[in-house]
């Protein structure tokens, strides 16, 4: 049967989080999250769309991640530590007492450009307590001085790492949101024309499944989305494509063939550009055989749950992966 997690609340402030946790994705967003939505669009989105096109305005929004990053805390107990990948690094990330012979390979978004473990250290800190297992968090290369490619051949390696670290693919969970949504279905579809085994399931939060940004909702949704420019996302998009063919399944997961692929959660706002790229990912996968949820948040910011500290959607979205994760077996 499905198991579900279920909080135990004996103060004022763990009964505010319970209630958090309970939520389900189908109602109408939370005030809090109506309210983080202005602030998204007035401070990441504008400073984004105002940043000049070229490796000038990517360096420019890489940077003030960095600094962003810098910020980031985490609760008592949490700990982190660095690990050495050759051309790579990475960070686990540890809340409580995970189980070591479980792990989280995390791939974090930021449109292959910007981000890194310590800019996400608040949301991986979050995933290793649902999870109650320690996360990797990948710091792979970045555009401009790097490609997709590069991040992709830095994803492989940290998986083939885990392995030869003797963690067994059962006990391996890969995800990532937006370019690392995208990340992590191009290192399922590498991991299988390499014919290395596959992890126990995959998650994807918003992914950018298509550099083409070919899906209605990049034009539906242009405005409503508070954080991604549409425009600037499809210059970047096919910025990454130029001299590479089109459907090239790594570099275009939306025309791969996805049978195969170990149990997925995909999860999107129905607000965002990348809705109709996360839906149709998922009727992919189902047409293909795989076990597959999705699950359509209302109103949303994209990738929300990277706002938890703000947005009690994203807390529960956290308690959701635990789910999908013990339901699958993983």
């Amino acid at each position: 049967g499905r198991r579900t997690v279920r909080p135990v609340a004996a103060t004022r402030a763990q009964r505010a989080v319970a209630r958090a946790l309970a939520l389900e994705p189908g109602g109408p967003p939370s005030l809090q999250a109506r309210v983080a939505n202005k602030v998204i669009r007035a401070t990441i989105r504008a400073f984004w769309e105002l940043s000049p096109r070229g490796d000038a305005g990517l360096l420019r929004v890489q940077r003030a991640g960095n600094l962003l990053g810098y910020a980031q805390g985490a609760p008592r107990g949490v700990t982190f530590a660095p690990e050495h990948l050759g051309m790579c690094t990475a960070e686990w990330v540890r809340a409580g007492v995970p189980d070591e012979d479980k792990v989280f390979l995390y791939l974090h978004g930021g449109g292959y450009f910007f981000g890194g473990p310590r800019l996400y250290r608040p949301f991986n800190w979050r995933l290793s307590a649902a999870t109650g297992r320690p996360v990797l968090s990948l710091d792979y290369r970045l555009a401009p001085q790097h490609t997709p490619a590069d991040a992709l051949e830095d994803a492989v390696t940290a998986y083939t790492f885990l392995l030869e670290r003797g963690h067994k693919p059962k006990n391996i969970v890969i995800g990532g949101d937006s370019a690392g949504g995208h990340l992590t279905m191009a290192l399922l579809l590498a991991l299988k024309q390499r014919e290395l085994p596959l992890p126990a399931a995959a998650v994807c939060l918003s992914p950018w499944v298509d550099f083409l940004c070919q899906a209605e909702s990049h034009r539906t949704n242009a405005r409503t989305d508070c954080l991604l420019p549409a425009k600037k996302i499809s210059w970047l998009g096919h910025a990454y494509l130029d001299g590479k063919p089109e459907d090239d399944p790594l570099y275009a997961p939306a025309r791969a063939n996805l049978s195969g692929m170990p149990p997925l959660l995909f999860v999107a706002s129905s607000t965002e550009i990348l809705r109709d790229d996360t839906r149709d990912a998922h009727e992919r996968a189902l047409a293909a055989g795989v076990d597959s949820v999705y699950q359509e948040w209302n109103g949303l910011s994209h990738v929300f749950p990277v706002f938890s500290d703000y947005v009690p959607e994203g807390k529960a979205a956290f308690r959701h992966i635990a789910e999908f994760l013990a339901n699958a077996g993983a």
